[in-house]
């Protein structure tokens, strides 16, 4: 039986854990996200993800302990999704439930990732859970692969008719 996966919201403690995660070398590696210092970090959290209401955000646990965190936000007229994992939470299908949850609660389609193309782990776990190849974007120096996920799991366009 593999380990208990869950979401939740995100908690003041969770972002000293999300700090060190941004800040794992391999991680900066893999992903081209340089990180940010410590006051920056914690200002973009506080006000462009959790002060923002348009932005969705959960920490990912592992038996309780927390893994990492899953977000859509808006950019222009696009839905994204990112995610972050400490590294020892990779590789043992932790991203993919995580993914698998997240997606259930969030509803909006299209939904687009645009992972650095070299993230051979990122682009393959968004596409088991049906994100398709869209194109090519850079950002500034590198190459990223846009990614667009069309449809829910239940076929629906999941827009909000609210």
């Amino acid at each position: 039986m593999g380990v208990q996966v869950c979401l939740r919201d995100v908690g003041p403690a969770d972002l000293e854990v999300f700090f060190a995660q941004a800040h794992d070398p391999e991680a900066v590696r893999r992903s081209k996200v340089p990180p940010r210092e410590r006051e920056a970090f914690m200002t973009h959290w506080e006000t462009r993800i959790l002060g923002d209401p348009a932005v969705f955000v959960q920490a990912v646990t592992v038996e309780g302990e927390p893994a990492g965190n899953v977000v859509a936000w808006w950019d222009e007229d696009r839905r994204f999704i990112g995610y972050w994992f400490g590294r020892q939470f990779w590789g043992g299908g932790v991203g993919t439930r995580a993914l698998a949850l997240f997606l259930e609660r969030e509803r909006t389609r299209p939904l687009y990732a645009d992972p650095f193309v070299g993230n051979t782990g990122s682009v393959r776990l968004l596409e088991k859970h049906g994100f398709r190849r869209a194109e090519t974007v850079r950002h500034g120096e590198n190459e990223h692969v846009m990614l667009v996920l069309a449809k829910t799991a239940d076929g629906a366009d999941g827009a909000d008719d609210s």
